[in-house]
């Protein structure tokens, strides 16, 4: 992974662009991490790999909760306003 200044990346974006199709490019404001630049690829792998954790986890937890005798209805009782 690349790491480049604020300021280098703003005077070689094109070469900051060039190098985030084939790597994440880091980009640093006083030596601290405040961006990342990576290939839209990359982006769209992460969000996938993102999303299909998440919808592990619900059904974890839902299988969880119907073990633990969770309904609809009690549902539905747990969420209404008193």
């Amino acid at each position: 992974m690349r790491t480049v200044t604020a300021t280098e990346a703003k005077q070689g974006l094109a070469s900051v662009l060039e190098t985030a199709a084939q790597e994440p490019v880091v980009i640093q404001r006083q030596k601290r991490d405040v961006a990342v630049v990576l290939s839209v690829q990359e982006y769209e792998r992460l969000t996938r790999l993102n999303v299909a954790e998440f919808q592990q986890f619900c059904d974890r937890v839902g299988a969880a909760a119907k073990e633990a005798g969770m309904t609809e209805a009690k549902l539905d009782e747990l969420l209404q306003d008193d």
